[in-house]
């Protein structure tokens, strides 16, 4: 069923299928929807515990899957609390999806560099996954991602997988390293100096906490990248997911529905973006 049929204020009931570990403060949730549930990556959803409350989430599992939808989810507040006590067979609701989602068509044909931080990496994967699907359609994909320590790397697994991946390259990076770490000691925007891209074929994309994303963004605009190819996926501060509310405004825009997804040129003058 196309989700454009769907009353987005209503949500679907989802029963939770299985609870996977990524990290000390990080869960991933995978949900089968009782019927099809379509979304573009980048898009998010609101997911809901009756009871409790609800909560705005990017899917980190592939847009081309529609009989199944993950969500990871860091333990930061009361209703992300709940999630993460929540067992397999439990039903949750999902209302979307919301937003705008990652210009895929402006990839083709370029280089992709994406940088990650954290908790950003469940929307990144999205995009990897369907940009991997479509990898005769871009020149070559370079992942940096960035974590506090090494458990809280997440995607482990994930990891390996896209290091096999033909035109995909990853660097990681930890700020503090214990004797199990063989990759990179220090600040993600570390990493774009091992890196070779062509500015000028190339486009960035920059999802992680709002410090890591400035400074990224920082690095790229030294390094060349023009605003408007410079993708950033903001959540700061939505609730409703329907621009109702006013929590997410950033100047003229809502964040739920001009967003999540915004190039650099069309925000650098907002007031607190990194906020």
């Amino acid at each position: 069923m196309n989700t454009a049929t769907l009353d987005l204020y209503t949500p679907v009931k989802a029963t939770l299928t299985k609870v996977i570990e990524e990290s000390p403060t990080i869960k991933t949730f995978v949900l089968k929807p009782e019927q099809e549930f379509h979304f573009k990556t980048g898009q998010f959803i609101e997911l809901a515990m009756e009871g409790i409350g609800e909560a705005p989430f990017t899917p980190s599992s592939s847009p081309l899957v529609s009989d199944q939808i993950e969500v990871t989810i860091m333990k930061a507040g009361f209703v992300t609390e709940k999630i993460h006590k929540l067992s397999e067979g439990a039903v949750l609701g999902i209302r979307g999806p919301y937003g705008r989602g990652y210009p895929l068509e402006e990839m083709y044909g370029k280089q992709v560099l994406v940088m990650g931080g954290g908790c950003g990496f469940a929307p990144i994967r999205s995009l990897l996954y369907n940009l991997e699907a479509e990898k005769d359609k871009i020149k070559k994909l370079t992942f940096c991602y960035g974590s506090k320590t090494p458990k809280d790397c997440i995607y482990k697994d994930y990891i390996d997988h896209l290091r096999a991946v033909d035109k995909f390259e990853v660097f990681r990076s930890v700020d503090k390293a214990d004797e199990t770490w063989e990759e990179r000691e220090g600040v993600v925007t570390n990493l774009l100096d091992e890196i070779k891209i062509n500015v000028e074929e190339s486009v960035a994309v920059v999802v992680g906490p709002p410090i890591m994303m400035k400074f990224s963004v920082q690095k790229l605009l030294e390094l060349g990248f023009p605003g408007h190819k410079i993708l950033l996926s903001l959540e700061k501060n939505m609730s409703c997911g329907l621009g109702k509310c006013g929590h997410c405004m950033m100047g003229k825009y809502f964040v739920c529905k001009d967003g999540p997804v915004f190039t650099y040129e069309e925000i650098k003058d907002q007031p607190d973006i990194w906020k």
